[in-house]
């Protein structure tokens, strides 16, 4: 078997296994659950950074080589997953504040 197929096989069984995983978590741990998804993301960012910044090759689009190209969709993608994360879980905190009673 092919390493493109491999990875497509893996890339799909990780999708199939993260929304049955995601969709099946008490509303209680989700918070930690996003705090752990943000630190991964975080990773992800570094590696992104250090691949594209070491990166040589052709130009394929706008100055970039392809791995410039895919290491800066990745640090976006990761950013858009770090800030919306942490979105969600300020809303997830904000429900278990008390509310504070005006007279």
């Amino acid at each position: 078997m092919s390493d493109t197929m491999v990875g497509i096989y893996v890339f799909v069984l990780s999708c199939i296994i993260g929304y049955h995983v995601i969709w099946n978590v008490t509303p209680a741990l989700h918070t930690p659950l996003m705090a752990v998804t943000n630190a991964i993301s975080g990773i992800v960012i570094v590696g992104a950074i250090i691949v594209a910044g070491a990166a040589t090759g052709d130009a394929v689009f706008i100055g970039l080589s392809w791995t410039q190209l895919i290491g800066f969709i990745a640090i976006f993608l990761a950013s858009i997953n770090i800030f919306g994360g942490f979105v969600v879980t300020n809303r997830i905190l904000a429900m278990f504040k008390k509310k504070s009673v005006n007279k």
